[in-house]
């Protein structure tokens, strides 16, 4: 009997469970088709070994945090379920059913929606991950070579449990609400508005304003100091600090906001009496007030949250972009290979932590530089290839076109202090050194220094005429792009001198070269900084050498694929120059190789990123629907006796919206400024690395959120216009 009750109360109370139902069935649509990522890395033919295990435990962890925030916010907005439905609870006591048993009806019908929800959503999961295997191909640039259906036991599981413990949370305050209401409670709720604890507007109205001075002070700080991952190692636990404070004062200010916000409104139309005269206005004004105490936290909490997605999207999104669109520029050869020279600081740090009988009796500072392609090739001794099969692979058999580029230190050999850096540059315009480059110490060891001829014979691989450099001239290079470029460009294009071993050079050029400069494949660029000056000068200043990089491209006509299988397990022996060991073996990376793992990065940001803003928003819109439903449940009588003394549907229904375009606008409108001030500064931090351009992640990421969050508020108001036109056409007798 009681079961046949709860499923006919599902049935009749439909629309009130609807968007309740819609969100739950979301959350687990998406808990389960994005948790199933380690089969879909498989069936996509991602080999990359233990991808599946990290992307499959990165998201099982973040499925915990965002089910937590799903569960609070779904059991905040089920206390407004449970509002709507408190009449008929205490109608079934004046019938004579005991608490008890009407308890026992909630629990099923929360079980009902529960199983409902949880079924229909596994469905469209499956379904959806299906789908997703082909977009999981696409991030990772791969192919589908045998596509199958499958079913994740372990995305089953993970899923169930979130809705097990959102589940056990909605049931045991339902049941607490039920117990300690009294029956008068129940049936008088309807006829009860939200009482307004803060009566005097002025107060409200300062409130307000301590939170405009809160979140304004929290901008400027922001923008002033930046993250502390821009701050020193002397000063980081200083800079956490400040950065603690900057993050209370935004979120303190941002509950201040919506806490005096109706307080604000109703001063500010009662000021404006034409406009709060006009019309519903001051209806709308006082109904706006009388939800104050209920939904002020809950629209900070959504602000807060809503900032939290369009930041992670689009910052995450961005990144990968970047990353995505300089590839190309950052890996300018097959296969490279760096070999690092040791400096006064190496030396020192292995005497003191290594055991100098070992090594640091054979290691020795480099008094120039070292020829790499005869070792790297196999000659002197020094290096191997051998596959998985043991057989020995000569790499020469495979190289073509190469060329070496020397990188040596602004200082003489044996000194310890840079002849060119970006802050004497900085110093020399007059400008302010770039944020992007705080916490890094750019004048530690400063630019480093090139020959013009090997730069120019990397320019000729790259299909580019050779640049002519005289003696007493410099080009400025980079390969990262963003501020970086900008200071070297304006500063040769400023005709600025250089200084470099007592010799004064002015620019050859007035750009600094990007397009050219990387001395290694990498994945955020290889070159922070080269002067390129002609070889009679370089061999004139014995500066210290820095590092070697051997670019290579394969032989015409070879295969990439198997010229990488072929190099790929290349071990090279110590470089010892008369017996002495000059520095050690840095990167050894094909191209294909940083291909593979940018599109692997890039996948794990978009999928990281889509999934925290694509859940973080549903929730939100979520909440906010069932809040304005219940709100117009309640206020039915009011809208029934705006009708009775002669307003229009049309007026009335104006009302609605207005009232519903507050509460869905005012915390999107906080969260959005909240996002462009931090943007602004991940821009710039950044910046280092590329221009990073956000246009078309943000254009995507606000298509996506309208979607959602837009749809939510069409879908809310629509069926409170159905709600209103139903009150209205009632007739009760009282």
């Amino acid at each position: 009997m009681l079961c046949k009750l709860a499923w006919g109360n599902v049935r009749r109370a439909g629309r009130d469970y609807l968007v309740y139902l819609l969100t739950l069935t979301l959350g687990v649509t998406v808990f389960y088709a994005f948790n199933t990522i380690s089969m879909q890395v498989d069936i996509a033919g991602i080999d990359e070994e233990g991808l599946a295990q990290v992307m499959g435990s990165m998201l099982g962890y973040l499925t915990y945090f965002l089910a937590g925030v799903m569960a609070f916010l779904m059991v905040y907005a089920n206390n407004f379920i449970m509002k709507r439905r408190k009449k008929e609870f205490g109608l079934y006591q004046v019938l004579g059913m005991g608490r008890g048993r009407v308890a026992t009806i909630m629990a099923l019908e929360t079980v009902i929606v529960s199983v409902v929800a949880f079924v229909a959503g596994i469905v469209l999961g499956v379904g959806l991950s299906q789908l997703m295997t082909f977009f999981t191909a696409s991030l990772f640039k791969t192919q589908i070579a045998n596509f199958h259906f499958f079913f994740s036991v372990h995305a089953f599981n993970l899923t169930l449990a979130c809705m097990l413990v959102m589940f056990v949370l909605t049931l045991l305050l339902n049941l607490r609400a039920v117990r300690r209401t009294k029956l008068i409670e129940l049936m008088g709720a309807e006829r009860r508005n939200e009482s307004i604890k803060t009566r005097n507007p002025w107060i409200a109205i300062a409130i307000f304003a301590v939170g405009v001075v809160f979140v304004g002070v929290a901008y400027y700080r922001l923008l002033r100091d930046g993250f502390p991952l821009t701050a020193t190692d002397s000063k980081l636990q200083e800079a956490m600090n400040q950065f603690g404070i900057t993050t209370a004062m935004v979120t303190v200010g941002t509950f201040a906001l919506f806490w005096g916000l109706s307080g604000m409104l109703i001063k500010l139309l009662q000021s404006l009496r034409g406009v709060y005269w006009r019309g519903l206005n001051m209806f709308i004004v006082r109904q706006l007030a009388a939800k104050v105490n209920t939904v002020c936290f809950s629209m900070g909490v959504i602000a807060m949250l809503l900032f939290l997605a369009i930041t992670s999207v689009t910052c995450g999104m961005s990144i990968a972009s970047v990353m995505n669109e300089n590839l190309e520029r950052y890996n300018p050869v097959d296969v490279s290979q760096t070999y690092v020279y040791y400096t006064p600081d190496t030396l020192d740090y292995y005497k003191e932590y290594v055991n100098p009988s070992d090594v640091a009796d054979r290691m020795v500072l480099a008094d120039t530089t070292v020829d790499l392609y005869p070792a790297w090739h196999g000659k002197d001794k020094s290096a191997d290839n051998n596959d998985e099969t043991g057989k020995k692979v000569n790499i020469a058999d495979v190289a073509g076109e190469h060329v070496q580029i020397d990188s040596y230190l602004s200082y003489p050999f044996g000194g310890s202090s840079p002849s060119v850096s970006a802050g004497e540059m900085c110093k020399t315009m007059g400008e302010k050194l770039p944020k992007a480059f705080g916490g890094s110490k750019p004048d530690a060891i400063g630019l480093f220094v090139t020959p013009a001829s090997q730069y120019n014979k990397l320019r000729q691989m790259m299909g580019e005429e050779p640049v002519s450099i005289g003696r007493d001239q410099y080009l400025l290079t980079c390969d990262m792009g963003g501020e970086l470029i900008d200071l070297y460009t304006k500063y040769m294009a400023g005709g600025h001198a250089l200084t470099l071993g007592g010799h004064t050079l002015k620019p050859a050029t007035d750009k600094s070269d990007e397009d050219t400069a990387a001395i290694a494949n990498s994945a955020m660029g290889s070159n922070p900084g080269t002067v390129v000056v002609a070889d009679e000068l370089l061999s004139q200043l014995n500066l210290q050498p820095y590092s070697s990089s051997l670019l290579v491209n394969y032989k015409q006509g070879m295969d990439t694929t198997e010229a990488d299988e072929s190099i790929k397990y290349t071990v090279l022996d110590n470089l010892l120059v008369d017996g002495k060991e000059p520095g050690s073996w840095g990167i050894f990376i094909t191209r294909s190789e940083m291909y593979a793992q940018a599109a692997q990065m890039n996948g794990l940001i978009s999928y990281l990123a889509i999934y925290i803003g694509f859940v973080l928003v549903v929730a939100c819109a979520a909440i906010l629907s069932i809040q304005q439903l219940s709100n117009v449940a309640d206020g039915s009588r009011s809208y029934r006796v705006l009708a009775q003394i002669g307003c229009d549907d049309r007026q009335i229904r104006h009302s609605v919206m207005a009232q519903q375009a507050v509460f869905f606008l005012f915390p999107l409108a906080v969260g959005l400024a909240h996002s462009f001030v931090a943007l602004k500064v991940i821009i710039e931090l950044v910046s280092i690395f590329g221009n990073m351009s956000i246009g078309g992640t943000v254009g995507l990421t606000c298509a996506i959120f309208l979607a959602a969050y837009g749809g939510y508020f069409l879908v809310t108001y629509l069926m409170s216009a159905g709600m209103v036109r139903a009150a209205i056409a009632t007739r009760y007798s009282e």
